[in-house]
């Protein structure tokens, strides 16, 4: 799960930069629930040697219909929790959780890997209804992102793009599921953007790349899609390979659509009007645009020196916070909530800036370094930082810069943690789900 701004402070960033015989796999519920045997896992996306079925175990898979049960795989150890609260349950998937596809983190406990996603109970962790929305890819997945896009998810529902369809599957009844063709300029390769919630709720994506008669590719569209009614609110030819994200909710980004266009090797920040698509500025001359965030204060980008330069909704600069001479350290992707700025820095200190003049108000070390995938979140007061799987997931107090609990488990991993929580703008939630590699932790906020 990776987080983009998560909890009450929801905002967006954009960044660049073993196969079963038997087509299933245990799975564990370590803590809350004990151990069951999940549905049939297709493996679809591990090459042919795991479609001993072929495409008529793909199209099974697609429906939601169940298999043969698999046997129980190998004893693995369980991670066990070395400091911090005490986890509510913990729940082990069959392989490594791909987080990277998520263009926003869930307010609920999923499981998104190579063989779907995992929709679990919010009490126990117990496993529901197993959403497969991929066709059979080549070895080199996860890294050819480009080929299977990326999954938005809904209050409901979880999107996905496949052959010109729009595919919607609600998380716990298959009876809501749907499906839309998208007009013929939208057809060829697919992407979604992210998920606008305010009423009405809009879908947001991108096509490109449908081949022409004599050979050539085609011209990379913008599209927006009201999610109540299915409806095509607009689509946008754009000239350059343009990629958007999530838009912003509310505050002084409100109704405006953020992107990135590519030109000559170089991108530059985009910005549009939600409701149209229409382009409204750009921000040009950025030779270090590897990530940039929409939030309630407009758009976050790196300065050009290690810092972070914020764009108000009309591109005006509001203010900038780069390193002080001699320092080495360079700023993350950071986050907002209310009247607060957090910065993640790559050396493990976050800081906190007052959201209309950039001032320091505090700045907290970390017992861990941070790195791109670190995404913070927000929630019920606290303000919570992720780590590398050894380092763990740190609580910081947000009035006083106070680093409070550090969490971590005993289980291997190679992937840093990833944050979401059930917390929304109108609820204080009861969870923080906290996961790496193939564990999922939930940690009571309260």
């Amino acid at each position: 799960m990776q987080s983009s701004s998560g909890g009450p402070a929801r905002g967006t960033s954009w960044q660049w930069d073993e196969e079963t015989d038997g087509g299933g796999a245990t799975e564990d519920v370590i803590a809350g629930g004990g151990e069951r045997t999940g549905p049939s896992r297709r493996r679809l996306l591990l090459g042919a040697g795991a479609l001993a079925a072929g495409g008529a175990a793909w199209a099974l898979g697609r429906s939601g219909g169940d298999g043969a049960r698999p046997s129980p795989g190998p004893t693995e150890p369980l991670p066990t929790a070395l400091s911090g609260p005490t986890p509510l349950w913990t729940y082990r998937g069959p392989e490594a959780m791909t987080p990277e596809r998520l263009t926003d983190p869930p307010h609920r406990p999923v499981f998104l890997s190579k063989s779907g996603l995992q929709v679990l109970d919010h009490a126990k962790g117990t496993p529901g209804r197993l959403l497969v929305f991929d066709p059979p890819a080549d070895r080199n997945w996860p890294n050819d992102l480009d080929t299977l896009g990326k999954v938005v998810f809904g209050p409901d529902h979880l999107f996905t793009t496949y052959q010109g369809h729009v595919e919607a599957r609600h998380f716990t009844d298959p009876a809501a599921d749907w499906s839309l063709p998208l007009p013929d300029e939208l057809q060829g390769r697919t992407r979604l953007a992210g998920y606008d919630r305010r009423d009405p709720a809009v879908l947001y994506g991108c096509a490109w790349g449908r081949p022409r008669v004599d050979g050539s590719l085609s011209d990379n569209y913008l599209f927006a899609l009201r999610v109540t009614d299915h409806k095509l609110l607009w689509s946008v030819r754009t000239e350059q390979a343009e990629q958007l994200v999530t838009p912003t909710a509310d505050g002084g980004g409100a109704g405006r659509l953020a992107g990135v266009r590519f030109l000559d090797g170089r991108a530059e920040l985009v910005v549009r009007d939600a409701a149209t698509g229409r382009e409204l500025w750009t921000a040009t001359g950025e030779e270090d645009l590897r990530w940039f965030v929409s939030d309630s204060s407009g758009f976050f980008v790196p300065d050009g020196n290690g810092g972070v330069r914020v764009l108000r909704s009309t591109g005006e600069l509001s203010w900038t916070y780069s390193p002080a001479r001699g320092e080495s350290r360079r700023a993350l992707p950071p986050i907002q909530h209310g009247p607060r700025v957090y910065i993640p820095w790559d050396q493990g200190v976050v800081t906190c800036h007052d959201s209309s003049s950039g001032a320091e108000l505090w700045s907290c070390r970390l017992p861990f370094p941070l790195d791109r995938r670190s995404r913070p979140l927000v929630a019920n007061g606290t303000l919570f930082v992720p780590g590398t799987s050894v380092g763990g997931v740190s609580a910081i107090y947000p009035a006083t810069g106070e680093l409070g609990w550090t969490f971590h488990d005993s289980g291997p991993g190679k992937d840093v943690w990833t944050l979401a929580t059930d917390a929304t703008h109108q609820y204080d939630g009861t969870r923080l789900y906290a996961g790496h590699d193939d564990v999922l932790h939930a940690l009571p906020l309260n």
